[in-house]
């Protein structure tokens, strides 16, 4: 389905300010169709013949609709769109009319005019037409809480109608909002409550107030109730700004262990301000959750800060111990375990910092690589590059990819560029390490500058990555599944395993060596192409 942006561009002439006008209507109308108990079907002028095409439809939750179908994208013309016509043309709310039916279901047409206001505040030209249509299947005598919904509801179409309603969104502000059902108080123009519904009611209570809200000065009694003296003062300012006209942003009061968030809107039909509307909703436990989930996240992110304590002195134990060895196998071995603990805390430092589990991983490629040239035993300089990005990634993939891309970023260098009295009897390799003995290695061009480009794309849920270097390349008889090197075995271990992906290891187009791995991003789709 189209959306209210796609259509109005495709069938209209509207300019982008009125599309977006229209967009803010329908991201709040479901107060405007919940007080109505009403559909609102949102229709603009397609040709001057009186055709009107639907961008928009929202249903109440507070009676049964009047359509069964949606009526978004439809085009409709005539005698059926009448009501429609008049509303646009003569810029008025239109509630003549007898009920229509539609299949069984009789329902009543009310027309509102949208106009956007100037830039001078002044009421524009009709832009399009909200019409409100009522399911009169279960029509009865009107309670005192329908009566005062209905009333505010004819408040605020008639802002529609001037251009008024919606109010502009606060910058940082969600959507999310207090519902009519969740609790509705309506104000004088002196602030004074003249009704507040049940279940407005039931939430003062929470915050201490057991009486009656009706006929309560609600600034007042904002300032009153608030545990914090701030948050009154800033919930009852809001309150006042809603009586002068302004449309201040929601805020929440707390009092009793209890946590209310109110909306406070403008009532000024034909621009007289005749009071406020009032929506409140009891989040109290909302807001325990979050600070439940703000004291777990606070612990897991201490825990990954003590993990990457813990092997920073797993990492310089084994450095004190590789200084007091005298065998140099047994020191190289012991100084690669030190590079590869370190990598796995770079993660979990990421993740200390971290609001959730997963890490932007451009930036710890970039501290492993940088890390890489600075201890790989080489005298040549060789220049590190990152081309394209990871982006984020969960941290069980990030923690084994870190160790793949270390062991890779390391032979890349030391043996793609070996120091010149190793250069006659070691091979290169970018990730291979020396698990061949090759009976000639090819010379590395002394005219290019060494260095080794580490690239990162995603495509259709999969990460791929290559680690190239312009160094001495492949020997012609090597063979990746025979290496017997730890490194090798670690990259091949955790490619296949942890990481469910694949690597593959070859001569690079223009010379030097290229590691090819693909990475699956998600788990259970992988795991099901591997059982199917």
């Amino acid at each position: 389905m189209s959306t209210l942006r796609d259509l109005a561009e495709e069938h209209t002439h509207l300019r982008p300010a009125d599309i977006d006008h229209l967009h803010r209507i329908a991201g709040d109308w479901q107060l405007l169709s919940d007080l109505s108990f009403a559909d609102l079907l949102l229709w603009v002028p397609v040709d001057a013949d009186g055709t009107f095409l639907c961008v928009a439809q929202v249903r109440p939750t507070t009676a049964p609709t009047a359509y069964q179908d949606d009526q978004v994208g439809r085009i409709v013309g005539g005698p059926e769109v009448a009501h429609l016509g008049v509303a646009y043309s003569q810029g008025r709310i239109w509630r003549e009319g007898d009920p229509v039916w539609y299949g069984d279901v009789p329902a009543r047409h009310e027309a509102i005019p949208v106009r956007l206001r100037t830039a001078e505040g002044e009421a524009g030209e009709v832009i399009a037409v909200v019409g409100r249509d009522t399911n009169l299947s279960t029509a009865r005598t009107p309670s005192q809480l329908e009566l005062n919904y209905l009333t505010t509801a004819d408040d605020l179409a008639q802002m529609i109608a001037d251009g008024t309603f919606p109010p502009p969104r606060h910058p940082g502000e969600t959507t999310s909002a207090p519902r009519v059902g969740d609790g509705l108080v309506r104000l004088d123009a002196g602030g004074k409550v003249t009704y507040a519904s049940p279940n407005a009611q039931s939430a003062y209570r929470r915050l201490g107030y057991a009486s009656h809200l009706v006929g309560e000065d609600l600034a007042a009694l904002h300032r009153r109730l608030a545990g914090d003296p701030l948050d009154g003062t800033e919930a009852a300012n809001g309150i006042l700004a809603a009586l002068r006209g302004e449309a201040p942003p929601r805020r929440e009061i707390d009092a009793r262990g209890a946590t209310m968030l109110t909306r406070a809107l403008p009532l000024m039909p034909a621009g007289v301000p005749i009071g406020a509307l009032v929506l409140v909703r009891d989040i109290t436990e909302v807001r325990r959750r979050d600070r439940a989930l703000i004291t777990k996240d606070a612990t897991i992110r201490e825990i990954h800060h003590r993990v990457k304590n813990n092997l920073q002195t797993v990492a310089a134990l084994l450095r004190l111990q590789a200084r007091r060895v005298a065998m140099p196998e047994a020191r190289v071995a012991l100084e690669e375990s030190v590079r590869r603990v370190a990598s796995i805390a770079l993660v979990h430092e990421t993740l200390s910092m971290s609001s959730d589990e997963a890490v932007e991983f451009d930036g710890i490629v970039d501290r492993v690589a940088s890390a890489a040239t600075e201890v790989a035993a080489t005298e040549v300089s060789v220049g590190m590059r990152r081309r394209g990005s990871f982006g984020v990634l969960p941290a069980e993939i990030a923690t084994s990819l870190v160790m793949v891309l270390n062991e890779l970023l390391l032979n890349a260098v030391e043996h793609g560029f070996p120091p010149a009295d190793e250069a006659d009897d070691e091979p290169a390799s970018a990730g291979a390490g020396p698990d061949f003995v090759p009976a000639a290695v090819p010379e590395a061009d002394p005219s290019v500058r060494p260095e080794v480009v580490v690239s990162a794309h995603r495509f259709r849920k999969m990460l791929h990555v290559s680690v190239t270097d312009n160094g001495r390349g492949l020997p012609p008889d090597f063979d990746a599944e025979r290496g017997s090197r730890l490194g090798l075995q670690i990259v091949r271990a955790l490619v296949t395993g942890e990481l469910r992906g694949t690597i593959e290891l070859r001569a690079g187009a223009n010379g030097g060596t290229e590691a090819m791995l693909v990475v699956p991003l998600a788990r259970n789709a992988h795991e099901g192409r591997s059982q199917a």
